[in-house]
């Protein structure tokens, strides 16, 4: 199954809101309906938003201000403007040209999603790992197997996986609706954690690595990536346990120069204040919800991407 694809000229994609209860595919045939997608998180991970961009410049059909829309949905995301930009460099030559530039940003995130998979279970030493997750890095936030619940899968693969310790990944539980369900999907053993337990578990000697995914590398190593990840950063270091960022080339944002540059996206209160339309806090409360952190590049033990480890 694919997260993202162009099929019979539409966007197709998986409908992630409504997951794990239903397996649902949307037909996408404007830009309007992709950014609606795309801000409320129907289709998210920072390598699917990337082909999200470059299929979505195809639907704008050569408008700039759809493609300007397009570009900002999430500022966060450095991939989601650079899908965009891959397939709008193509625009002079038609729109086939722009076609053919959004599937190849498409098809080389499956070969990435691979490559990754394989390199970060090369660097990680030892059988039987017992890995620590955040928020959702699986195929659902790819194309295809997707960044660090790749590496998680190559292990599995080889034999090589002890277990999964996902966090739930708080307020939209990506971890606890997404991961589990892919977890559970490849067969790989699992548990699902609460977010504040895991620095806790790593200072109880429970991991061997954390594995993470990114929204944004700066230049100079530090990395944006879903709320939560600072925190288990933070924690590894105290612990001594590898701390991991898996994410494609293309999330390297040679641009930022570092965390400090990097726009953190606030949500709002809904997100906070209740959960799939049910209240949770008293009328009236206001909430501050950043939807990503930035780790400092001297608590990353190594970035790995479908090209080469980097040891910030």
């Amino acid at each position: 199954m694919r997260t993202i694809d162009w099929v019979d000229g539409a966007v197709e994609l998986v409908d992630q809101t409504l997951l794990p209860d239903k397996l649902v595919m949307l037909r996408i045939h404007t830009v309007a309906e992709l950014v609606d997608a795309i801000r409320r998180l129907a289709v998210r991970g920072a390598p699917a938003l990337g082909v999200a961009g470059a299929l979505g410049v195809v639907l704008a059909d050569g408008d700039p201000a759809q493609i300007a829309e397009l570009r900002a949905a999430r500022p966060t995301a450095v991939n989601l403007a650079w899908g965009v930009d891959q397939a709008a460099a193509r625009l002079p030559q038609g729109r086939e040209a722009v076609l053919a530039a959004a599937l190849k940003v498409r098809d080389d995130d499956i070969a990435a999603c691979h490559a990754m998979g394989e390199r970060g279970a090369d660097l990680l030493e030892g059988d039987r790992l017992r890995i620590m997750t955040v928020c959702n890095t699986g195929g659902l936030a790819a194309v295809e197997r997707g960044t660090a619940l790749g590496v998680v899968q190559t292990l599995h693969e080889r034999g090589r996986l002890a277990e999964v310790l996902a966090l739930e990944t708080r307020p939209l539980l990506q971890g606890a609706r997404l991961t589990t369900w892919e977890l559970a999907r490849m067969g790989a053993p699992h548990r699902l954690v609460a977010d504040s337990a895991g620095p806790y578990l790593l200072a109880k000697g429970g991991v061997d690595a954390v594995l993470i995914g990114a929204d944004r590398i700066a230049a100079n190593g530090d990395t944006a990536n879903k709320i939560g990840s600072y925190a288990l950063a933070l924690g590894a270091e105290r612990a001594g346990v590898p701390f991991v960022v898996i994410a494609p080339e293309s999330t390297i944002d040679p641009g930022t120069p570092s965390g400090e540059h990097i726009a953190i996206e606030d949500r709002g209160d809904d997100e906070i204040v209740s959960f799939r339309g049910v209240r949770v806090a008293p009328e009236g409360t206001r909430a501050l919800n950043p939807a990503f952190d930035v780790t400092p590049h001297d608590l990353i033990s190594a970035i790995v991407t479908e090209q080469r480890v980097i040891r910030p």
